[in-house]
């Protein structure tokens, strides 16, 4: 990264560039190699597991390429796995990008990304660091560059997570400035996922694409990004649970009671349900099966069936949000 060209931006030129994104942010500043130009579009930041699944891979290029293409900014870590595909998505759709470092940008890290974060600055975008180009990349500073990513974006989407990850700070990040969490669901067998799932439950929004982002977020969706569901058709233990509600609306906790399985595996299925538009969750709190021509996609649902996704309750945290408390101060320059 010694081949870019650097420079620092003070606060106050951060602020005209980021907008209000970093109200209540205490960051002195950032050293920028290219544009930061995206950022007067809407921005979403994307983040997942260094060691993504192939599907979960194949799901965070494509959801930067739609979400690019649809003129959003897509802001990640840059990090191995599901943050450089994300990047990489974009860039195959033109889009700019910005790239979080957790070091300097000479002491790049990691080396395997170095290349990519070059075709960012080319394509438009920027790779940002809070810390002097010579500064080294100490892991404690990873988990405070994620502040970072999610104050810059508009929202945050986790693509595939172990439940113990920095995708989940930055969720945390992201909620404590009051973000939109977005995450996609999957296998509860599988370990990398269950930190989405676990982000589900406690009340992130779940979406199976890039037209579910878009829509909760009130941006524009056209054919051309809303892409076919990220997420197969639910089967087995959903399948279970779609003919209890097929009988009569229920509770999550009636679910889980009627079902036999155990609440971990209900609530997956349950989201299995609601991501292939099956189910829908009523304003009383409980589930009901979706007529056949009634199949909405998250971002299509009526008022009456789930309010504002911003606004949902969760199965069974009691409709409990996210955490929404005070954030933590970023690292200093």
């Amino acid at each position: 990264m010694d081949s870019l060209v650097r420079r620092y931006i003070t606060r106050a030129e951060l602020e005209a560039e980021a907008g209000g994104r970093l109200d209540g942010v205490a960051l002195a500043g950032l050293w920028v190699a290219g544009s930061l130009a995206g950022l007067a579009a809407p921005t979403v930041a994307v983040v997942g597991t260094r060691a993504p699944s192939e599907d979960g891979r194949r799901i965070a290029q494509r959801l930067g390429a739609d979400l690019g293409r649809a003129g959003v900014c897509v802001i990640s870590g840059l990090a191995l796995g599901i943050d450089a595909a994300a990047h990489e998505g974009a860039l195959a759709a033109g889009a700019p990008t910005i790239g979080v470092l957790g070091g300097g940008h000479d002491r790049f890290f990691p080396p395997r990304n170095a290349e990519l974060a070059r075709r960012i600055v080319a394509g438009g975008g920027a790779v940002v660091s809070p810390y002097a180009p010579e500064h080294p990349a100490y892991p404690s500073q990873f988990l405070a560059r994620n502040g970072i990513v999610a104050a810059l974006g508009d929202a945050l989407v986790v693509v595939e997570a172990a439940v113990r990850s920095g995708a989940l700070n930055t969720a945390s990040w992201a909620a404590d400035c009051s973000r939109p969490v977005f995450a996609f669901p999957g296998d509860v067998a599988r370990p990398k996922v269950a930190g989405c799932l676990a982000l589900i439950r406690d009340g992130a929004t779940l979406v199976r694409n890039a037209a579910d982002v878009l829509a909760d977020m009130e941006l524009p969706v056209s054919a051309d990004h809303a892409g076919e569901p990220a997420v197969a058709v639910p089967r087995g233990d959903a399948a279970r649970l779609l003919a209890r509600l097929s009988h009569a609306p229920a509770t999550a906790a009636e679910l889980i009671e009627g079902s036999g399985l155990l609440p971990a595996i209900a609530l997956a299925a349950l989201g299995e349900l609601l991501a292939a538009g099956c189910a829908v969750e009523g304003r009383d709190g409980r589930f009901y099966r979706a007529a056949l021509g009634d199949r909405r996609s998250a971002g299509d649902a009526a008022p009456d069936d789930r309010g504002r996704a911003d606004a949902r309750t969760v199965p069974g945290r009691g409709g409990r949000r996210f955490s929404q408390a005070t954030p933590p101060l970023p690292p200093p320059r």
